[in-house]
């Protein structure tokens, strides 16, 4: 939900001014579960996709997310982890949407915009 904020204009005129304090920016340090797969898309885009194994703070289990490499750069870099990498990744969460044969289907997953070696 954004906030508003009231700005005093020169001519003494109060306004709403609408502020967004929205922020996808995550870093995240896990384990490659495999090696990356290339997807190609029916609109011609190519993807990258892995997954990253999260052990949780409090030590009871892990996570596993989607990751996924769109630009380039990333794509080349995804094809190179190994299963078991310790890496780094920043980048935001997405949802993604698609058609299924039963309906509209969707997922979370993590864009990769920089992975790292540890």
């Amino acid at each position: 939900m954004a906030a508003t904020k009231k700005v005093e204009k020169a001519s003494t005129r109060i306004e709403e001014e609408e502020i967004d304090y929205s922020l996808n920016d995550l870093l995240l340090r896990g384990r490659v579960s495999a090696p990356a797969t290339t997807k190609e898309l029916p609109s011609g885009d190519k993807v990258v996709e892995f997954r990253l194994i999260v052990t949780r703070t409090e030590r009871e289990g892990v996570d596993t997310l989607d990751i996924a490499a769109w630009s380039a750069k990333m794509r080349k870099v995804a094809l190179t982890l190994e299963g078991d990498e310790w890496i780094e990744v920043s980048g935001s969460i997405h949802r993604r949407f698609w058609q299924s044969p039963t309906g509209v289907a969707s997922r979370w997953q993590i864009e990769a915009a920089e992975i790292l070696r540890l």
